[in-house]
């Protein structure tokens, strides 16, 4: 029985660090752009569903002062607040995903999703910042919580095997 209890609080313990783990991503928009592109998205971005108060003039992330780096922060803080929702980082192909940190001296950018706001739906996705259709197939509304649904499946798995185990 002792080696039961111990398998089933490792497994546990594994689940537990598994399903709480950050990815760590970013979506920052692409540098090869022509700053006019690029501030169409920021645009776009900071109307829709960014927190865009941090890139606001004397905000901790104003500096460096460039429609680059501002674009950056307003489409990762979309997609952090879309869930992380790969559709969230698409903006006409003007932002791609990273798995670096694009944050700088005094300007630390998220890299967890968070909804707008507790209880809120995800932002929109309709369109990009050049009228493009982002996602039609109705399946948005499952997709910006693709991290938390896979969470919920390991927290599963690793129960169902405990269950296995002890019996």
């Amino acid at each position: 029985m002792a080696s039961h209890a111990g398998r089933l609080l490792l497994l546990l313990a594994l689940a537990a660090a598994l399903a709480g783990r950050s990815e760590g991503a970013w979506c920052v928009c692409r540098p090869d752009l022509p700053d006019a592109t690029l501030q169409r998205t920021l645009d776009y971005a900071c109307g829709s569903a960014a927190d865009c108060k941090p890139i606001q003039r004397n905000a901790a992330c104003f500096a460096p002062d460039t429609v680059k780096a501002h674009c950056s922060y307003a489409v990762n803080s979309y997609y952090q607040r879309s869930g992380q929702n790969p559709l969230a980082c698409v903006f006409s192909s003007t932002a791609v995903i990273s798995s670096t940190d694009p944050s700088t001296n005094g300007c630390k950018y998220p890299a967890t999703p968070r909804f707008s706001a507790p209880d809120s739906p995800p932002p929109p996705m309709a369109q990009g910042p050049n009228g493009a259709q982002k996602d039609t197939s109705g399946g948005a509304d499952v997709l910006p919580v693709a991290g938390t649904a896979r969470r919920v499946v390991i927290l599963a798995c690793c129960s169902l095997l405990a269950l296995y185990l002890m019996a």
